[in-house]
């Protein structure tokens, strides 16, 4: 039996790549030394993986930002807009692609970036692809090319990893009306054709082409697309060995399609869909060469493989096709998951019996190792104790007294449907709030955080290592956020927010207050480009012990008679951006999270904070990828968050902020949330997002995002009322709020000052427009 691994994390287990990024970013390094940065995370990561013992190890599988944009530059699909930075600039192909990722305004240039999505239900992001109806594409970048070469040079094994050619058209965006993006293959194939020619005669006999977009409820025409494309390349290359790459679900009814694919080995996530073997294996379909590669070690989750389990999916395969036939890997790229678990040497924060259920990248590449050692007729007297241990650590798990709260169970089992449900609905809330709140028209806030400044950071660090104490430390953070209040009062924000200074990130805060969660202190994984978060660890049952936020919303609250925000982390989101248990649904896991966030809301709001936010960016994120499934998940989904957000009062204001998503297809059950107020990011989409509102006539009131967050240029006041007033157009100026993307903890304070300034002055101008035409 084969092993090979889709990808692997690409930050650097100490965060290399973070940090070299942004040195360049701030002029502190030169192109050279960025680029040489890279070389050896790239380096590190394979030799690390070849030392380990896997067969064949991807190339290409790295990126300074993200695949999909490096795809773009590859197949030449940059957008008109940054012509002139490679005709007159002349920049090179890393400046452009962080001219793309992250907008170009110097030089006099003032460049938007490109828009950016959720990869999937993952957390990731990536920069969409835009496409016109006179699209053409071109090798512009040979980036696989040479990264395989350098490969090749240190001895490695490689395989090129390639975002395949179909999904990479259905993941991206038609900027015109009246074409069909999927209408480009004809065009675009041949790119794709000339690069795999480039691999081929570089060495490459092995070429991995990832097309996600198979585990997707697909069109007819989108399934012929995908038989002519590869029928294309396989008689181009008939000597190539492709392996077809799909994960985070079952084929479903795209099955058919997969499994008579002209390709050599077809990968199952068998994590997400162990049910899709059996199927395969008993297909008439099934052809006598076909190999299977099976996704047995998670790419997703942080626990360990459950070796007996494995080995029961192995096992039941190569008795049916035999083992020859038979390669093992992880589920999917372990882009998503921290890179090493050795690194974590800290016991007070992550205790050895927790420690040992959980499995970081370094070491789901051993346990992929160790399921090919275990295949074998005679496993190695190694290999066997590896099986043991494995299997104590998981009968441990099923019995530890560390996992489960009976006191939650029963409080979770007595909720009610009343529960879930605000005192009155929001016609009858809205004229409440309206004469508690006396805001004026087109009412403008922040969507919470403030940057975080290195001082900030450096109190932090300071407190955590006990060179501080605890009340120097508030007295730090009540130095900033008065600053911070005042700043807003004397910019004229109407509701504002303490800032969120005494924050890491905005899930971790609140697990480190929660009950059932634990901590890494290097657990990082990419988000998009150089943030990086770090996901709690949720091992057992959930509750809150005392309060989380009340303290400093209500210290800001004292400092001014302006409003001020509570702001919270909802309990979906809070769900999908931890690493979650997998030992219950994960619905009565965001439940319990879902109560313990209502106490904290009905705490705020007895602390006179009558405008609340409860986070949810993630809702959209976590929807199943196949549309039969969606249901189940949207109802207890929305149902955690009405439970989190109705214990109060009609007059206390409940707002809800989404970003980085697309709304049509669930703009039913986002109503059905019945936040009073939503804000959601659409600047970079240029209010395209508002269009699902706006068609379903949406009742509540709605903040679209007039300021990219994720760039560092400044937008001019012109172009945040020009935005606003594209929102106008289809939604009543009474519903509107005026509002940043998303939240302003990773910008620096120069740009935040100016970009928010400019956006008060947008909403002032929008008001005197409407004064005048009444």
């Amino acid at each position: 039996m084969r092993t090979h691994n889709l990808g692997y994390p690409r930050i650097g287990s100490r965060r290399e790549l973070k940090k070299a990024c942004e040195a360049y970013w701030a002029g502190k390094q030169s192109l050279t030394d960025l680029l040489t940065a890279g070389r050896d995370i790239r380096h590190q990561h394979w030799q690390l993986q070849q030392q380990a013992g896997i067969d064949l190890i991807p190339c290409n599988d790295f990126s300074f930002y993200d695949q999909v944009l490096d795809m773009s530059l590859m197949v030449g699909a940059v957008p008109q807009r940054y012509a002139p930075l490679i005709t007159e600039r002349q920049l090179s192909v890393t400046d452009l692609m962080f001219a793309m990722a992250r907008g170009y305004q110097q030089d006099g240039y003032d460049i938007t970036a490109m828009e950016m999505t959720k990869w999937f239900d993952t957390n990731y992001h990536y920069i969409v692809p835009e496409f016109t109806a006179a699209q053409q594409f071109s090798l512009f970048s040979e980036k696989a090319v040479d990264e395989f070469k350098e490969a090749r040079e240190l001895q490695i094994n490689a395989k090129p990893v390639l975002t395949g050619p179909v999904s990479y058209l259905l993941l991206g965006k038609e900027k015109e009306a009246h074409f069909s993006r999927l209408d480009l293959i004809d065009r675009l194939l041949p790119v794709y054709m000339q690069l795999i020619g480039k691999l081929y005669d570089a060495g490459a006999r092995y070429i991995q082409l990832d097309e996600p977009c198979l585990s997707l409820n697909l069109t007819d025409k989108e399934r012929q697309v995908y038989a002519a494309t590869y029928g294309a390349i396989r008689s181009t290359f008939p000597d190539l060995h492709i392996i077809l790459a799909s994960y985070f679900e079952c084929y479903g009814d795209n099955l058919p399609v997969a499994l008579q694919l002209p390709v050599d080995t077809l990968h199952l996530d068998l994590v997400r869909c162990p049910s899709q073997l059996g199927d395969i294996l008993a297909s008439p379909l099934l052809s006598d060469t076909l190999q299977l590669s099976l996704g047995l070690v998670e790419g997703r989750n942080i626990w360990i493989n459950d070796y007996r389990h494995s080995l029961s999916l192995i096992w039941e395969a190569s008795n049916k096709i035999g083992a020859n036939r038979i390669w093992i890997a992880p589920s999917c790229s372990l882009l998503h998951v921290p890179c090493d678990l050795s690194l974590e040497t800290n016991e007070s924060t992550l205790t050895p019996a927790i420690k040992q259920w959980l499995a970081f990248a370094r070491q789901k590449i051993d346990e992929v190792v160790t399921l090919q050692q275990l295949s074998c007729d005679t496993p190695s007297p190694a290999a066997k104790a590896r099986l043991d241990e494995n299997i104590r650590a998981t009968d441990s798990r099923k019995t530890s007294p560390l996992i489960h709260n009976e006191k939650v169970k029963q409080r979770t089992a007595q909720i009610t449907d009343a529960d879930a449900q605000r005192q009155h609905p929001f016609a009858q809330r809205r004229p409440k709030q309206r004469a508690a709140l006396q805001l004026p028209l087109f009412p403008t806030t922040t969507i919470g955080s403030f940057p975080q400044t290195k001082e900030v950071r450096t109190w932090r660090a300071a407190l955590k290592k006990q060179e501080i104490t605890l009340e120097q430390y508030d007295a730090l953070l009540k130095t900033e956020t008065e600053k911070a209040i005042r700043w807003q009062e004397e910019t004229g924000i109407d509701v504002l927010v303490h800032g969120e200074f005494e924050r890491n990130d905005m899930v971790e805060y609140f697990g480190e207050q929660l009950s059932g969660f634990v901590f890494t202190e290097n657990g990082w994984v990419q988000s998009y480009g150089s943030r990086c978060v770090k996901p709690p660890v949720i091992y057992g049952d959930v509750h809150r012990e005392a309060p989380m936020t009340v303290y400093w919303s209500a210290y800001a609250q004292s400092l001014t008679n302006k409003l001020v925000k509570g702001m919270l982390t909802g309990p979906v989101t809070i769900l999908q951006w931890s690493f979650v248990r997998n030992d219950q649904p994960r619905s009565e896991t965001c439940t319990q999270i879902a109560l313990a966030i209502r106490d904290e809301v009905t705490d705020l709001e007895q602390a006179g904070i009558k405008v609340i936010q409860i986070d949810e960016p993630a809702i959209r994120e976590g929807l199943p990828l196949r549309k039969e499934n969606w249901q189940a998940y949207l109802q207890w989904a929305v149902r955690a968050f009405r439970i989190a957000a109705s214990g109060v009062k009609d007059e206390t204001q409940v707002h809800t902020h989404m970003c980085y998503s697309e709304f049509n297809d669930i703009i039913q059950h986002i109503a059905d949330m019945d936040a009073d107020v939503i804000t959601i990011e659409c600047s970079r989409s240029q209010m395209e997002l508002l269009d699902a509102f706006a068609a379903f006539r949406y009742p509540n009131e709605i903040g679209p995002g007039v300021y990219d967050i994720h760039s560092p240029r400044v937008p001019s006041v012109a172009e945040m009322t020009a935005l606003m007033e594209k929102a106008q157009a289809v939604i009543p100026a009474d519903q509107l709020w005026v509002n940043p993307d998303c939240g302003l903890k990773t910008r620096h304070w120069e740009e935040t000052r100016k970009a928010l300034i400019a956006m008060v002055a947008a909403a002032r101008e929008l008001r005197q427009t409407v004064a005048a035409a009444v």
